[in-house]
């Protein structure tokens, strides 16, 4: 062993043992101060989750410039790995080569693999870096993002390549003989070095193989400091994370409010998240893709979903070398955070515990603007559930602060005392309805009849004017396909979806567990509703609370009923150009984009239909989810304005939604914009297409 050697031996078990302390000491801070949870469930959609969003960068590929690039990245170090893997073991093994254990072909493309995305990953490295530096995208400003770490970072892997280019380089020129054909790039460069004595070709492969062996050490243990620590952590979150599945996507966790001991509803610190939010704030890539699907952020509002992934991991770092009794992180951090006082220092001590997340990090104002459109999970491409914390501590301002919008307090006295979010008489629930002959479910019970679905008509369908509009147009849609269906009537209470995105839970659970006992006294089975709320709380969200019901949305029904040939249509009609707008709660939150847009084009058989820039997956809000449509928008332009103005755009004659929720904030957009262009349910549409 040389004395080279055997340095190179002390570097790496340094080295690693270091990283390794950083690991061990990450996953302590994650474990120790995170609330348990278990994500081991359903490994064979996780492991499809892995390999569709992790390896194969399915949802960082939706951003077509920044996306190719980034995988490119990501693509050759999973290549380069290997090659890597193997310069490291020749420093601890002299002489070690793929070639003695690998078959000739397998080796072959393994060299020039590792040639091709050497290149590949610097070419992208280039264009990312400029676009860093000199482009600066906007949604890589703001929110404190560490750009220089970027920089440091993107550079520090472009040397990288560099090195290992060289390496090669240097390599072929001084053997000639043990090079390949399937070395290109390597023979390519080696023209440079020709007429170069032997010593200076070995001292040049020595050097290129020294700076690349000790940057990828350096490399390794500056990334647990760094925010590029999701080049560790994206894929294992990617595994453990619910956003894609398992489970039911979007749907609020369960909270036992009547467990022993419970003290604390909701989270105002990370003690209170739970372990997985605390690794996606370690798995945040600081990309802003989030934030730039953001309806609030977009029309500025204060929320920046990145920002609430950032301050979490600032607060975790802040909070846990103190929790952990880990002293020397804790006064490394507050050297790097500028605070200037030594760990010991009682003020400083008692300035971290006494901070929270919630107010010190992440103000309420933030939470509030959220519209729970989950735009940003949609984005994240390493799986990231950032409305799961803003979800927890709305539900700590409300359960445990009382903390809330003061115009959001009629629509809480009034759940609780009417069952609807208005202050209208229940007994007017079924008012839509009169002279329509639709039987109420009692009705039903007492003639000995079962129908063959319940049409849950909801709040708005019950009370708001042009909402109700909908209902009748639903409902004489069923009546001309036969369908035998009832409604509750008075005995329907609002789904609890407000309240529970609004943080109360307590409202929430109450109305749901009302609404159970309803529906199973009945033995309902099958469900259909008008409002993508209604049909996500109901069929996603109650079997929490025991509650299991076949749930379907009016634009799948109708495209049923329209397939089985059972509505009669006309069949005729004038050419019309029609944009419509997906729902958040239909879309994001339950993958039904063709429904809609089939029963349009069926129903219009001379129809157009035109899509907006940010269309289906990518659609914008219309402002009116998470509580929204009771709150004052009184910061930045207004949501639905800012939708509304891309849907007139595309020139269509009609707007077409799916969500009486829709239907307002679009509704309302249109009258002020444009008052000729009418907005119109799918049901609306279908309905004036009856030959009956």
């Amino acid at each position: 062993m040389t004395v080279g050697h055997g340095v190179f031996i002390l570097i790496v078990v340094l080295a690693l043992s270091f990283f390794s302390y950083n690991a061990q000491r990450l996953i302590r801070y994650m474990m120790s101060i995170g609330q348990p949870e278990d994500r081991t469930g359903d490994p064979v959609t996780r492991i499809r989750n892995l390999f569709l969003i992790g390896l194969a960068q399915k949802k960082i590929l939706r951003d077509a410039v920044a996306g190719p690039l980034h995988a490119s990245v990501f693509w050759g170090f999973v290549v380069l790995t290997i090659g890597t893997a193997e310069i490291i073991v020749q420093g601890l093994v002299p002489g070690f080569s793929y070639a003695a254990i690998l078959p000739a072909p397998i080796y072959a493309f393994y060299i020039l693999s590792q040639e091709l995305f050497a290149l590949l990953v610097l070419a992208a490295v280039s264009v990312l870096l400029y676009r860093r530096i000199v482009v600066k995208p906007k949604r890589l400003q703001g929110d404190k993002v560490h750009s220089g770490d970027a920089i440091l970072i993107l550079s520090m892997i472009g040397a990288l390549m560099v090195s290992l280019i060289s390496l090669g380089a240097f390599s072929f020129a001084l053997r000639p003989e043990s090079g390949t054909m399937f070395q290109p790039v390597s023979l390519a460069l080696s023209h440079l070095f020709s007429g170069m004595s032997a010593g200076t070709l070995e001292a040049g492969r020595a050097t290129s193989w020294w700076f690349h062996a000790l940057l990828i050490l350096v490399f390794l243990n500056y990334l647990p400091y760094s925010k590029h620590l999701h080049v560790l952590t994206s894929l294992p979150n990617t595994y453990l994370s619910n956003t894609s599945g398992p489970g039911v996507k979007g749907a609020m966790s369960y909270m036992d409010l009547e467990a022993e001991g419970a003290e604390h509803f909701g989270a105002s610190d990370v003690t209170q998240l739970g372990w997985k939010s605390l690794l996606d704030s370690y798995s945040c890539t600081e990309c802003g893709r989030c934030t730039a699907v953001c309806p609030a952020n977009i029309t500025g509002k204060p929320l920046s979903p990145r920002k609430i992934m950032i301050n979490t991991r600032q607060r975790l770092m802040e909070l846990a070398p103190l929790a952990t009794g880990d002293f020397g992180e804790f006064e490394h951090h507050v050297l790097v955070a500028g605070e200037g006082a030594d760990a010991g220092d009682s003020g400083t001590t008692a300035s971290v515990l006494g901070n929270t997340l919630l107010d010190n990090y992440i103000t309420e104002e933030e939470l509030w603007a959220c519209t729970s459109c989950r735009a940003c999970v949609e984005e994240c491409p390493v799986s990231i559930d950032q409305l799961d914390i803003i979800n927890e501590l709305r539900r700590d301002l409300v359960l445990m602060e009382s903390r809330f919008p003061a115009e959001i307090q009629p629509a809480f006295e009034s759940l609780e005392r009417n069952g609807s979010p208005w202050a209208f008489d229940p007994g007017d629930r079924a008012k839509w309805a009169e002279g329509m002959d639709i039987p109420t479910m009692a009705e039903m019970v007492e003639r000995g009849e079962r129908p063959e679905v319940l049409f849950w008509v909801g709040c708005m369908g019950s009370f708001d004017d042009r909402a109700k509009k909908i209902a009748v147009a639903f409902a004489r849609v069923l009546q001309a396909a036969k369908v035998k269906f009832a409604i509750l009537g008075q005995e329907e209470k609002c789904n609890g979806d407000p309240a529970r995105r609004m943080g109360n839970e307590y409202l929430y659970q109450m109305l749901a567990r009302d609404n159970i006992e309803t529906l199973d006294r009945y033995g309902v089975e099958t469900i259909v509703t008008n409002c993508p709320h209604c049909f996500h709380q109901i069929g996603n969200e109650y079997p929490q609370l025991g509650g299991n019901y076949d749930v379907i949305h009016h634009s799948t029904y109708i495209e049923r009923l329209m397939e089985e040939n059972r509505l009669p249509l006309k069949g005729e009609g004038k050419a019309l150009t029609v944009a419509y707008h997906d729902s958040c709660y239909l879309g994001r939150y339950n993958d039904i984009y063709d429904a809609p847009r089939e029963t349009l084009k069926r129903a219009l058989p001379m129809v157009t239909l035109v899509e907006p820039p940010r269309t289906r997956s990518k659609a914008l809000c219309c402002g009116a989810g998470g509580g929204r449509m009771w709150m004052e928008e009184s910061v930045g332009k207004r949501i639905n304005a800012e939708r509304t103005e891309e849907l007139l755009a595309t020139g269509a004659d009609v707007l077409a939604v799916a969500c009486p929720f829709c239907m307002t904030m679009i509704g309302d957009g249109a009258k002020a914009q444009e008052p000729g262009v009418p907005v119109l349910d799918i049901s609306e549409v279908v309905a004036q297409q009856l030959a009956v």
